[in-house]
């Protein structure tokens, strides 16, 4: 299993760019499609306390929920490269 799990929802652009970087550094995740309706991403929400992705969970390096795709990819470039 995959210490990281990516939260995403398929066309959403700050969702590919965080794909993009984790397929860039050859990383195993765990893809966690969320619903359309942020009504029903409760699972997201207990995370992060918000409903918008995407978000990470890194359990090797303690990340519980991560949010902002900027965020993210700034987090994997400085743990993985």
């Amino acid at each position: 299993m995959s210490e990281i799990t990516f939260y995403e929802l398929p066309g959403c652009p700050f969702c590919t760019k965080v794909r993009t970087k984790l397929e860039e550094l050859d990383l195993e995740y765990e893809s966690v499609e969320v619903p359309r309706s942020h009504a029903e991403r409760t699972e997201v929400e207990a995370l992060t306390g918000q409903t918008g992705v995407p978000v990470i969970v890194d359990e090797e390096h303690g990340v519980d929920g991560m949010a902002e795709s900027d965020d993210i990819v700034a987090h994997l470039e400085e743990a993985y490269q």
